[in-house]
């Protein structure tokens, strides 16, 4: 038996008794797998499921980078503002065709469950497919309007002068 099997065997049987500790022994459990002592203020519930959480992330692995990062941003944004805000993640399901048309022609995009197709071929997001009907880098969720496009702040830079009056540049490209 490899290593991995016995540490995942292992792990599930103390997962298995953790409900019978007491106290006291949860918290040991603590001590051995965080290194330090347990708040006198978790709840034997709360202890109960981060000695759980602890002994599957070590055995299994934590979590990825990418959502580490995600945590220390909220953390940040509520240590900042008392409050965290999510963005709305779009959810596409298989088969929804999406419509867009560019410079006179229709495209159609079909949403799979690995990505996207247009015409005939596979592409991981809706960026990639944005970018190739375009020629340009876009927001795949923009170009196909799916997302709002979050209004700026005008800065003196965006402001072109024609014939000495002052007037909104444009970047539209279509």
């Amino acid at each position: 038996m490899n290593r991995a099997v016995r540490d995942v065997m292992v792990c599930r049987e103390a997962l298995a008794r953790l409900p019978e500790l007491d106290l006291t022994e949860l918290r040991q459990q603590w001590r051995s797998l965080y290194k330090c002592d347990a708040s006198p203020h978790l709840s034997r519930e709360l202890l109960l499921r981060a000695v759980a959480y602890r002994m599957q992330e070590i055995v299994f692995g934590g979590l990825r980078s990418e959502h580490q990062r995600q945590l220390r941003q909220f953390a940040q944004q509520f240590k900042e503002t008392g409050e965290i805000r999510r963005r709305a993640r779009l959810e596409l399901k298989s088969g929804t065709r999406l419509l867009r048309e560019w410079r006179g022609r229709s495209h159609e995009v079909l949403v799979l469950d690995d990505g996207f197709s247009w015409q005939g071929t596979h592409y991981p997001s809706l960026s990639a497919v944005a970018r190739k009907i375009t020629g340009t880098a876009w927001s795949g969720p923009l170009f196909f309007g799916l997302k709002q496009n979050r209004p700026v702040t005008q800065s003196p830079s965006q402001i072109a002068y024609a014939s000495g009056e002052p007037r909104e540049s444009s970047n539209a490209a279509d």
